[in-house]
């Protein structure tokens, strides 16, 4: 990792995602495909399409319904404000507010401490008793960034407490189920629900248990799960690599006891080859095919000696047989009268011949005599030798059977292309006899040689193809190991450059742990500090130190948290009091709902008041407060102090009554609607009769303009959720902000900022017609020393309340 990944600088900041993405465009040590790796393990790989996403923006909490769950029968409605601030559910035991707070993380998660207990017995009833047939928790989610509201729900199908599916309506991107949002990984990591148990297993818990609820806090728990995968990578490749070297002494050896086999030598050879083992001759060995080389030729020959063909005896035997048989019928007609009639008709054909080319000589050429020879004596000497012909066909057919049989058994003499050495000297005297022209001598010569040969080469073939087999048989002992190291070795080598990108990405992301913990767990430690601080009160306990002790695999690790009591060292666990431990609980819980990582605009807290005393409790207020200006704050108390908290400190916040009736029937009403509370005491006092001119002319527009710029600060939080606008921009902008007419500014305009009054008026007449702004001018006037004293104080009331109550709906300003 280069400068640009260890020097701090301003993005340790950002949610995890962003400060990889930074780290990696600033590393140009780390090759492309180094930090594809990162990506992939960090699950969030640059060129991933399809999968789980994160949602676009901040989610905020809208209307949740419940019906059926724990406490809650028939369908109770919690109404929220989907927008950053404070709002207390209160209520007493039993009345069904913990049973909607426990609905609401049991929606997002499936899952809670009460309903799923450890072990059985830790487990309570999760389907209400008078409400058995459905159970289903819905709510009502605003996404900034999204055009109109996404639904939330989840149904159970079942009888058992996992038996549940959920599934997301989003506007433009669909039904999905809970799983396909991005946002599992979020409710473990920035956990946005915190129990009365949950505090108490904050610093209660195993010691390694609260090091993995901080280290997952400070975002280390995907860092260190991105290195458990490149570590799980980097085995599988080591392993891979490992296996052809711890097998290839086993082939060494396999190969050696072959013996003077080419094929065992080839492949020694072939795996020791300086650029490495060349693969593609260690192939054709195991696939059988041939390599042109001097061993591989005595191979050839030896498969040439065992598959050399001997003459055939029986055809031998039969053309010996049929050459004798043809010299024995020759001999036999020798001295008889078709002998004789043979040689005279040879001798007269021989003087017809004379004849033919001495045509003018008519005597005869043996005793001289003349005139004998003339066309007369032709014509008899043909006629007598046909004559003797007919008489002489035994004799020339038993000649014509001789030469065909002599030359049958040469034709049976056939050398093969290529004789083995042992077989030279009998196959030449085989050959020999194709020079053999007396019949008789031929006949015994070509049997003799035949019997010979035939013999030699059954003796030659059997030795061969014992060798041969002696061969195969050491060979295939060893080829199926040959086979499965050129596998293993093929796969070596694929590994090693893969095995060299993964150890970069993992030494990458250790170093990266590494500053993110020391970097982030200052910073939480900080903001750990700074709550404490606001709850801590008259508590003379200081917290001095939070860090983390240990790493993720090390067999000790804690959260170490130092405190020092009246200026002496001690451990918080040891020294505070129950109210002061939850009050460090909600000092570590609340950072982890703040952090920049979490897609959840909201926190959700139940019972947090319990063991505090009343200082605590204004300090608890103090901390909602702030936390409450960029998130959503929703905090289930039975402890009526914590609303008189805000109250008692001007502390903005929202109350919401719980009780319950009959049969489960859980109702929420609203304690205070600051809207409707202004327009019920500006209407209680248009009627008043004998009321006072001054207190119509300015009371009555004052309470009236206080109705107004309630509805504009809601109509503006709801705009500020679709634009983005950083909620404390918006905050500074309303606190600085007097007038109803610039302040109408950020409930019409997505830019944040403060317009001219005409071009205020003319959206205002746009959306709620041309006497919305003689009613705010009216109301503004109250302020003035002359005030406004309207005609008919209880119909001015009601379009003050009209008008208030349209610029509150959502859709009035979209």
């Amino acid at each position: 990792m280069d400068d640009a990944t260890t020097d701090p600088t301003p993005d340790n900041a950002l949610p995890l995602p962003e400060l990889v993405e930074a780290r990696l465009a600033g590393d140009r040590k780390l090759s492309a495909p180094v930090k594809v790796l990162v990506r992939g393990a960090l699950g969030h790989p640059e060129d991933a399409e399809g999968g789980p996403r994160p949602s676009a923006g901040p989610v905020y909490l809208g209307n949740i319904a419940v019906t059926g769950f724990r406490g809650i029968g028939s369908k109770a409605l919690l109404k929220l404000k989907p927008k950053p601030g404070v709002t207390l559910v209160v209520g007493r035991n039993g009345s069904g507010k913990s049973s909607i707070a426990e609905a609401i993380e049991t929606l997002f998660t499936g899952t809670n401490a009460h309903c799923a207990g450890q072990h059985p017995s830790h487990a309570v009833r999760w389907r209400n008793l008078h409400q058995g047939e459905r159970t289903v928790v819905e709510a009502r989610l605003t996404v900034e960034g999204d055009p109109s509201p996404s639904t939330l729900t989840r149904t159970w199908t079942g009888d058992a407490f996992t038996d549940s599916e959920a599934v997301l309506r989003r506007p433009g991107h669909g039904t999905v189920p809970l799983e396909e949002t991005g946002w599992e990984r979020a409710t473990r990591a920035h956990r946005p629900f915190l129990s009365y148990a949950d505090l108490d297993n904050l610093i209660n818990g195993k010691p390694s248990e609260m090091y993995d609820n901080i280290a997952a806090i400070l975002g280390l728990d995907d860092l260190n799960a991105a290195a458990r995968r490149l570590t799980a990578a980097k085995k599988e490749l080591d392993a891979a690599v490992n296996a052809a070297k711890d097998r290839k002494p086993h082939l060494h050896a396999a190969l050696e006891e072959v013996g003077h086999d080419d094929r065992a030598l080839k492949a020694l050879v072939a795996m020791e080859e300086k650029d490495g083992p060349d693969h593609a001759v260690l192939d054709a060995l195991v696939a059988g095919a041939p390599t042109a080389d001097e061993g591989r030729l005595r191979q050839a020959r030896l498969e040439a000696a065992a598959e050399t063909e001997s003459p055939d005896l029986d055809r031998v035997g039969a053309a010996v047989d049929a050459l004798r048989n043809a010299v024995a019928d020759v001999d036999d007609l020798k001295g008889t009268a078709a002998d004789d009639a043979h040689s005279r008709a040879a001798l007269l054909q021989a003087a017809l011949r004379h004849s033919d080319r001495h045509a003018d000589d008519t005597a005869c050429p043996v005793c001289g005599t003349e005139q004998v020879l003339d066309r007369e004596w032709a014509a008899r000497a043909e006629a007598q030798i046909a004559a003797l012909l007919r008489e002489a066909e035994a004799v020339r057919e038993a000649e014509a059977r001789l030469r065909t049989a002599t030359r049958d058994l040469h034709d049976l003499i056939n050398p093969p292309r290529e004789i083995p050495a042992a077989l030279a000297e009998p196959w030449q005297a085989w050959c020999d006899c194709r020079r053999i022209t007396d019949p008789a001598v031929l006949a015994e010569s070509a049997l003799k040689a035949a019997v010979t040969l035939t013999d030699a080469c059954a003796i030659v073939a059997g030795a061969a193809r014992e060798e041969l087999a002696a061969m195969d048989e050491r060979w295939h002992a060893v080829v199926g190991l040959l086979a499965e190291w050129t596998n293993l070795s093929r796969e070596a080598e694929a590994a090693k450059p893969r095995r060299t990108e993964v150890n970069a990405a993992l030494n990458w992301i250790k170093k990266l742990t590494t500053e993110v913990r020391d970097l982030r767990v200052d910073a939480f430690a900080g903001h750990t500090q700074r709550i404490w601080e606001k709850l801590r009160q008259q508590s003379s306990v200081d917290l001095t130190r939070v860090g983390l002790h240990g790493s993720e695999k090390a067999t000790v690790r804690k959260l170490v948290m130092d405190v020092t009591v009246d200026d002496t060292e001690a451990s918080a666990l040891g020294v505070m009091s129950q109210g002061e431990l939850h009050s460090l609980a909600l000092s570590l819980f609340l950072p982890r709902a703040a952090t920049a990582d979490s897609p959840f605009g909201f926190v959700v807290i139940d019972d947090p008041v319990q063991s505090m005393d009343p200082a605590k409790v204004d300090g608890l207020a103090q901390v909602l407060d702030e936390l409450g200006r960029d998130r959503q704050v929703v905090v289930f108390t039975h402890d009526t102090r914590l609303p008189h908290a805000f109250r008692s400190q001007g502390l903005p916040v929202t109350v919401l009554k719980v009780e319950r009736g009959e049969k489960s029937k859980v109702h929420v009403t609203c304690d205070t609607d600051p809207v409707k509370e202004a327009v019920d005491n500006a209407m209680a006092l248009a009627r008043t009769e004998n009321c006072s001119e001054t207190a119509l002319r300015h009371v009555l527009p004052s309470l009236c303009r206080e109705a107004l710029a309630t509805a504009i600060v809601e109509a503006a939080w709801l705009r500020r959720n679709r634009t983005g606008l950083p909620a404390e921009d918006l905050q500074a902008a309303i606190d600085t902000t007097e007038r109803l007419l610039p302040l109408a500014s950020f409930a019409l305009f997505d830019d944040g900022s403060v317009h001219p009054d005409e071009e205020v008026k003319d959206s205002l007449r746009s959306l709620y017609g041309r006497e919305s702004t003689v009613l705010i001018h009216q109301c503004q006037q109250g302020a003035h020393p002359g005030g406004f004293l309207p005609p008919d104080p209880v119909a001015f009331v009601r379009k003050v309340e009209d008008l208030a109550n349209k610029i509150r709906k959502p859709e009035a300003n979209a």
